[in-house]
């Protein structure tokens, strides 16, 4: 409470209401912050229940905005984008989701790779597969002004939710996943893992980090406290893109995890460090299944909505996006999308798919609400890997 005659709280009672609050976010990401989603509607993507009740009933409350914005990090001129990395065409395009428009090419990157957005929205991490560097871009120019020397040939990044570390998976033998520092931008620690690393991804919680290795079959899970590896699991095939399901507080309940060989996905109890389900993708009957050039991954892109209700998942064998109801995995439709659909992404609102199809130098949009296509943007030649979030334009 403010101290009688006082209009605002003096430096001490202000940290003490920012330490109670901080318990109840999860830096850079408002949906997994309890702050933000309990109080909010649920048909808007909040908790069933609040005992205090509903006060937004829309992520589109200007409250409700400024307090997410907050939770990002993100600084005002922050503006939504989605990033498309173009794995033949050496640059990555920035879309603007209000317009369904590429907004600007960020250039001088050989062979992008993986690229993540910063949570302040102020730098663009993208790994530079013939420079073996992990690139870093300002956000506002598109210009690349670091370029951080790795321990081997990268794959994908991630960035952890605090900002204050990216996670490089090296997929050149033996393997590892590279720890970037970005208040220093020095590469600070190599964990050697079992197997070249595909893809790395930060949990929701930002707990733990994520690696995937396509030749030794095994997910590896490293503690971002210590940045020591916490537990692995061997699984049937190679490991391809992941995403995850949350528990109530925010943890980690499940690995969604795409395999080399399996049309489908495969469901990892975190907690429990086990499969517990494996869902194959519908056959098309009528439709030429598309092998050239898949590589072995029939499915190769997953997404979660921001509400946790619906996951998406890529038929490279044909051309589709399939939606599953989550916690069941009920299918429930069908998109077809283009050519070799490969990476996905779902900025913020939750209003709108964004599917890579590498067959056809296209971003897909698809309607979330609707289930169907709403536009299709021409990008560079191969697009592949995406991400999303606020960004730093002004």
């Amino acid at each position: 409470m403010l101290a009688p005659g006082a209009t605002q709280w003096n430096e001490q009672e202000s940290r003490k209401n920012f330490q109670v609050w901080e318990q109840y976010v999860v830096p850079g990401d408002p949906l997994s912050s309890v702050l933000l989603v309990h109080p909010l509607a649920e048909k808007a993507g909040g908790d069933r229940f609040h005992a205090g009740g509903k006060h937004w009933q829309s992520q589109e409350d200007p409250e409700w905005q400024t307090l997410a914005s907050w939770v990002r990090g993100t600084t005002t001129g922050s503006k939504m984008r989605v990033l498309q990395t173009n794995s033949a065409g050496d640059n990555v395009d920035v879309i603007d989701p209000a317009t369904n428009k590429v907004v600007g090419v960020i250039d001088d990157i050989e062979v992008p790779h993986g690229i993540a957005l910063a949570p302040d929205g102020g730098r663009i991490y993208v790994t530079d597969e013939a420079l073996s560097t992990l690139d870093v871009v300002d956000a506002k120019s598109l210009k690349v002004f670091k370029r951080i020397p790795l321990s081997g040939r990268p794959n994908n990044v991630d960035v952890g939710k605090d900002g204050r570390r990216v996670y490089v998976g090296i997929v050149q033998d033996p393997g590892a996943v590279d720890v970037i520092d970005t208040a220093s931008l020095t590469n600070v620690k190599t964990i050697p893992l079992n197997g070249s690393v595909h893809n790395v991804y930060v949990t929701p919680d930002n707990k733990y980090a994520v690696a995937g290795s396509i030749p030794a079959s095994t997910i590896s899970v490293i503690d971002t406290a210590t940045n020591t590896v916490a537990w692995t699991l061997k699984m049937s095939g190679g490991i391809r893109p992941m995403t995850f399901t949350r528990n109530g507080d925010g943890s980690t309940k499940q690995i969604i995890v795409q395999l080399s060989g399996l049309h489908g996905f495969a469901v990892v109890d975190f907690a429990g460090r086990k499969e517990v389900r494996r869902i194959t993708l519908p056959e098309i009957p009528g439709v030429k299944k598309e092998t050239m050039g898949v590589q072995d991954a029939p499915s190769h892109g997953l997404a979660v909505t921001p509400d946790g209700k619906v996951l998406w998942a890529t038929s490279k064998w044909y051309d589709y996006v399939a939606a599953y109801s989550l916690p069941d995995f009920k299918l429930l439709k069908i998109v077809t999308v283009g050519l070799h659909p490969e990476w996905l992404t779902i900025p913020s609102d939750g209003k709108s798919l964004y599917v890579a199809t590498a067959g056809t130098d296209g971003t897909v949009v698809v309607d979330i609400a609707a289930m169907k296509v709403g536009a299709t943007i021409p990008v560079g030649f191969v697009p592949k890997r995406n991400t999303s979030g606020m960004m730093q334009v002004d």
